[in-house]
């Protein structure tokens, strides 16, 4: 809103300073201030409110130390993150970009899909919450959503450059649908999904949505998923999401500017630099909300955030078309969810096999396999985000090592 009023100001009435608006990195610093603000003042309000309400987690008896303190802490705290993302990004960011306006749509249906499961636990008193099937229809649908306006839309596209080209005749050169996106760590790294179907028949490139669709379903349900998995202990999925948006956002900026990512040889994405508003305003949301979640927790986000973060990061890495590197960028999630999917099938088949069930952790996700061993959780979660900066860097890094 405040976008398009110092736009208006500037074209009419020459106001001076209206035309930083303009800048990137000036909206950008303004929405990451703001949903800090918001997070830390506004969380603490939110907060009061559902402990008035009597809103407190119903914490299931695992055998872990200190569990038993977390019993009652406010919960659906996701609604802080959500309320600090979506205020500044209505006001810095321009609206009428597509990948804007498919981001506020992912973050509401999201947003619903994790508040009706935390509302479903702690006013029915259903500790399942939503049952799986829906979740993962709702999860499904939007990555149906995400895909279709990603493959039809006519603003997302992308701009390519010969190696002879100069920068001034690069930025007259048409814009191009492509279904490209990034191999990481090859030199001419670019990957088309048509070439999927095109290797069957020279002809099918019009049916490319059959191979990219599902996948972007799959992306999106995985990742959601993930850090719904890894929101177990205090601050530690706040904490990795912010490291993982962090670097998207460096993505975003680097894949918008024409001169950056030149340099760098990568793909020019058109439009996509709006996106650095919605990351920044991401980041500061995430930390806001840490101050608030950290061990001790005065507040949980529930799956209200956590499917929310998720869901979002999965939706930005593939419209900077970084997806590949989400096993790299999102480690933590990946492990979390790769822990869990090793302990049920070992379970299962040994189960089968020898009559009794074996693990092959002493639990899952993986941060209570750390907690059974008896590593405090305030240790676990610092480990983890160590982990998870050194995951960032060596992503970052792939921007130029091929």
């Amino acid at each position: 809103m405040l976008y398009y009023l110092f736009d208006f100001l500037e074209k009419q009435y020459q106001l001076t300073g209206a035309s930083v608006f303009q800048y990137l990195s000036f909206r950008a610093s303004l929405a990451t201030l703001m949903s800090l603000f918001i997070a830390m003042v506004m969380g603490k309000r939110i907060i009061a409110f559902i402990r008035k309400k009597q809103i407190g987690e119903e914490i299931r008896d695992l055998g872990l130390e200190g569990q038993s303190e977390k019993a009652g802490t406010p919960t659906m705290g996701g609604l802080i993150i959500i309320l600090a993302l979506l205020t500044p990004v209505l006001l810095f960011a321009d609206i009428s970009n597509v990948y804007i306006q498919l981001l506020i749509v992912s973050t509401v249906w999201m947003g619903a899909i994790g508040f009706i499961d935390d509302y479903i636990k702690v006013f029915r008193k259903d500790k399942e919450g939503l049952k799986s099937r829906f979740k993962l229809i709702g999860q499904s649908t939007l990555g149906l959503i995400v895909g279709v306006v990603l493959y039809t839309h006519p603003e997302i596209t992308i701009k390519q450059k010969d190696a002879a080209q100069t920068n001034i005749e690069f930025s007259k050169v048409e814009e191009v649908k492509s279904l490209q996106t990034n191999i990481p760590f090859f030199k001419g790294n670019e990957f088309d999904y048509s070439d999927i179907i095109t290797a069957l028949n020279d002809n099918w490139a019009d049916y490319a949505w059959l191979i990219f669709i599902p996948i972007v379903i799959f992306i999106v349900t995985a990742v959601s998923n993930g850090a719904n998995l890894t929101d177990g202990i205090d601050g530690l999925a706040a904490g990795s999401s912010a490291i993982i948006v962090l670097v998207l956002m460096i993505f975003a900026w680097v894949s918008g500017n024409i001169l950056f990512s030149d340099y760098l040889n990568i793909m020019y994405i058109p439009r996509v630099g709006e996106l650095v508003i919605f990351c920044g305003a991401f980041v500061g949301a995430l930390i806001g909300f840490m101050w608030y979640n950290t061990y001790p927790a005065q507040v949980f986000m529930g799956d209200t955030g956590s499917l929310t973060i998720g869901g979002l990061i999965a939706v930005i890495a593939l419209i900077v078309r970084k997806e590949l590197l989400i096993p790299l960028l999102c480690g933590i999630f990946f492990a979390e969810t790769l822990s869990v999917m090793i302990q049920v099938v070992y379970f299962k088949r040994t189960k089968k096999k020898y009559g009794e069930g074996k693990r092959v952790f002493l639990m899952a996700p993986l941060h209570h396999h750390y907690q059974k061993i008896g590593m405090h959780e305030s240790k676990i979660v610092n480990r983890f985000l160590i982990v998870g900066v050194i995951l960032a860097v060596l992503t970052i890094v792939t921007l130029k090592v091929r």
